[in-house]
């Protein structure tokens, strides 16, 4: 059975950092495209990252560019994303979600297996 467990949420201060991960257990992260998405109260879920298993490229949303990195640990099963320079904007539900086919997507009609999410509060 595919599961993920995500953790590292919580509350943080504007410019500071948090690093988020999400842990697999029933399969193996290798051949997956990987993507951290964020949904705020009312609004969209949204793609904030994705790592590729076929190229190895990785996508970020704009607004988080050169602030947020993703990176995995296909030994270890688990892919993380690291923020820095913390935002109130940031503040949302974070998912992690998989993809079989490794591309990546933007939209989350294109992942299979999701996370249970993980709240990241950025707030003085």
């Amino acid at each position: 059975q595919v599961h993920f467990v995500e953790s590292g949420g919580g509350l943080v201060q504007p410019g500071g950092s948090q690093r988020l991960s999400c842990a697999s257990s029933g399969f193996s992260l290798d051949h997956y495209a990987i993507a951290w998405f964020r949904q705020a109260p009312g609004k969209e879920r949204v793609e904030v990252s994705c790592s590729s298993s076929v190229d190895g490229s990785a996508y970020y949303l704009d607004s988080v560019k050169g602030r947020f990195t993703i990176s995995r640990d296909n030994a270890k099963n688990t892919v993380y994303l690291q923020m820095n320079s913390l935002k109130p904007e940031d503040t949302a539900v974070y998912y992690c979600a998989a993809d079989h086919r490794g591309l990546g997507s933007r939209l989350p009609r294109g992942y299979d297996y999701w996370g249970q999410g993980t709240q990241v509060t950025v707030s003085s």
